[in-house]
């Protein structure tokens, strides 16, 4: 029997219709099958333009209804979609002239006059069927909006996330769609007459195979499966005096917040991009502050509720680690026999030992150039805007300030990334009379060759399991950056090592 969920929006306008194809927007995927039914002039066309052009993040986007090309295709930012019309289809079979039939991989189909071929759509999908109310007004629509399969889970999302807007006065906000990460989080800007704020869909993260000592991936390394982690930490930064984001309405159970809107500015300039070193200094100095602070690691979250930060320890790091012998080796024709599999993960753990002994602080984990907002209008450490700390974990300050020197995604010049080493340290120094310079570099070096060894693994597991080969042209970067930390005195075993076994990227 195939699951399914319904449920019916009033659309008093093309603006109310536009409102639902971006939160629909906000919730699907590649492989999603959304069919548009409807009487001529029911809003079927209207509606596909509004999620093409949300899609695009371009409001002028040229949409043709495909009723005489029967199929348009878009490559969008997110991901490719189709725009299919069947209403000239007189059989099935013509579909497969038109690259309908397999409905291509890897892309959403966007299907209208569906009922046309009935038996040829997906038994996974989500129907919408638009109907006029005239007794509402002229440009007044009905949308029934049913999931069936897989897709049922999608129409109950959009259900609640609708009226998570409408409880928060946000139904009729104009949305606009921000650029996603690597989870399976989701961020759309709203405007109202106040301004701009920021909608975060964070459903909780589906569970992995149990395949590192019982746990999947997410739970192995601390990742975080729901919202609780990022309300938590950001009104731990804020009650410590950093610029993390107001919460102003969110639902904790469900996943959605809506927060302050920080802008769009951010700390690199050019094409390419590259730091801005003021904005860069600010950033250190925000890290050594937080890091002078004695932090709990435990935060209220509602009067009822607490969270505890989990620990960022060694097998969290080998697991991390793991990724690159699971994903980039292969990726590279490398694959290690048993024997040298043990004596990687036991140089690892041995090396280790000293970042896992080392004093504990948060590490907000993701501490680059794309989750950092510059905020002019404040004044010192106060003008790091932070957004992305959902991840956060205890573990040694020197992750968090290689994150930020050693950016996977944009190049820092070693002489920068020395320039600002050196800064933060003096900054410890000058209130810690007992800090350990030579030490502090020892463990900024290890952290960074584990972080980059991560990512390595971690880029080429998004272009092989996850169909996000763009992630590959960062690799050169990284392997940079790992060579310089191997450099360290400290990493010369680790170093022959990856010079026998482990190649260098392509390109």
């Amino acid at each position: 029997m195939i699951v399914t969920s319904t449920f019916s929006v009033a659309l008093a306008n093309e603006a109310a219709t536009a409102h639902l194809m971006a939160d629909l927007a906000l919730l699907i995927g590649p492989g999603e099958v959304i069919a548009l039914s409807g009487d001529l002039g029911a809003g079927k066309t209207a509606a596909a333009r509004a999620l093409i052009r949300y899609l695009a993040t371009d409001a002028t986007l040229e949409v043709p209804s495909p009723t005489f090309t029967l199929a348009q295709s878009y490559e969008l930012p997110a991901f490719p979609l189709v725009h299919a019309d069947l209403y000239r289809i007189n059989d099935a079979s013509e579909l497969e002239e038109i690259g309908l039939s397999p409905l291509p991989d890897g892309a959403v189909a966007l299907i209208e006059w569906p009922e046309r071929a009935p038996h040829a759509l997906p038994l996974d999908r989500i129907d919408i069927a638009f109907s006029h109310r005239p007794a509402l007004g002229s440009t007044a629509r009905a949308a029934e909006i049913t999931g069936h399969g897989k897709a049922a889970a999608v129409v109950t999302r959009l259900k609640a996330l609708r009226q998570f807007l409408d409880n928060a006065g946000y139904i009729d906000a104009r949305r606009e769609r921000m650029p996603g990460d690597a989870s399976t989080r989701s961020y759309a800007r709203l405007f109202d007459d106040n301004g701009s704020v920021i909608l975060m869909n964070s459903p909780r993260r589906p569970d992995g195979p149990p395949i590192y000592d019982g746990k999947p991936y997410s739970a192995a390394v601390h990742l975080a499966e729901d919202v609780k982690p990022f309300v938590a930490i950001d009104n731990g930064l804020r009650d410590r005096g950093f610029s993390a984001p107001a919460i102003r309405h969110f639902d904790i159970d469900l996943g959605f917040l809506i927060t302050e809107d920080f802008g769009k500015e951010g700390v690199v300039e050019g094409d390419p991009p590259a730091p801005i070193t003021e904005r860069y200094e600010a950033a250190t100095d925000m890290l050594a502050a937080l890091h002078r602070e004695k932090l709990p690691d435990t935060l209220p979250l509602t009067p009822q509720l607490t969270y505890d930060i989990p620990v960022f320890d060694v097998d969290a790091w080998l697991v991390e680690l793991g990724l690159m012998i699971e994903w980039y080796l292969p990726d590279r024709g490398v694959n290690l026999a048993p024997d040298l599999r043990n004596e990687f993960l036991a140089m690892w753990r041995t090396l280790l030992e000293k970042p896992a002994a080392a004093p504990r602080t948060w590490v907000l984990r993701d501490f680059h150039s794309p989750n950092l907002i510059w905020l002019g209008e404040r004044t010192g450490i106060l003008r790091v805007g932070l957004i992305d700390f959902q991840d956060a974990v205890l573990g040694p300050a020197t992750y968090d300030l290689v994150s930020l020197l050693q950016d996977a995604r944009i190049d820092v010049p070693e002489s920068l990334e020395l320039t600002l080493l050196s800064r933060y340290i003096k900054a410890r120094r000058t209130t810690e009379e007992h800090f350990d310079a030579a030490s502090f570099a020892e463990l900024y070096a290890i952290m960074s060759a584990q972080r980059n060894t991560r990512l390595l693994g971690t880029f080429a597991r998004l272009n092989g399991r996850d169909g996000k080969p763009h992630y590959l042209k960062h690799q050169p970067r990284i392997w940079t950056y790992l060579t310089r930390s191997l450099a360290h005195p400290a990493l010369a075993g680790l170093r022959e090592w990856y010079a026998a076994h482990v190649p260098p990227p392509v390109g």
